[in-house]
């Protein structure tokens, strides 16, 4: 008898625990996507493409030589992953965005870079500010994509590839019905 309690318990708390788990909001993890692959871009173009990083084993040969390799540090894996870190801090520049002609919403940046090049705000009257538990969503989305696809993320950056937003986030954007070449 005390088995066949102990069995129903586990089987209730194995329900339980399936129902608690929610669906994914996929405007959100979209958006989320397209940050970070935003922020990376910008984040990468900001480095001095001169810069090298040795990379290698850095181990000894028998006949004494080291075999290193110099590759650009704004690609490197190294970068790659320290920009990633911080990658998520960003996300407070974004807001909902509501597209008048579409009706499509997705997060998009609404401050300007600090170097001001983009040519400052832009029009703020399509975005949704819903206070700080918006921008917490969308940064804990992005901060759920960095740690399951940081190895994705990292090899894709690390080749000069164009159409990084299409290889990462298509399957996460075409679920949620949003345009993948849409621009950030």
């Amino acid at each position: 008898m005390a088995s066949w309690i102990i069995q129903m318990m586990v089987m209730m708390v194995s329900i339980f625990i399936k129902a608690s788990h929610g669906k994914r909001d996929p405007v959100l993890y979209c958006s989320a996507c397209r940050a970070i692959v935003d922020e990376l871009n910008y984040s990468i173009s900001q480095v001095d493409p001169r810069k090298t990083i040795d990379v290698g084993g850095f181990r000894v040969n028998p006949d004494g030589s080291v075999k290193n390799k110099q590759v650009p540090l704004a690609r490197s894996e190294t970068h790659l992953s320290e920009l990633l870190e911080e990658v998520c801090k960003s996300m407070s520049d974004y807001a909902l965005h509501l597209d008048p002609d579409t009706q499509q919403k997705q997060y998009r940046r609404f401050a300007p870079r600090s170097t001001g090049t983009d040519g400052g705000f832009p029009d703020l009257k399509n975005f949704q500010f819903d206070g700080p538990e918006a921008s917490t969503g969308l940064a804990f989305a992005c901060e759920t994509l960095v740690e399951e696809l940081e190895d994705d993320i990292i090899s894709t950056f690390s080749k000069k590839a164009d159409g990084v937003e299409e290889q990462l986030c298509s399957s996460l954007c075409d679920r949620s019905g949003s345009r993948t070449n849409q621009e950030l």
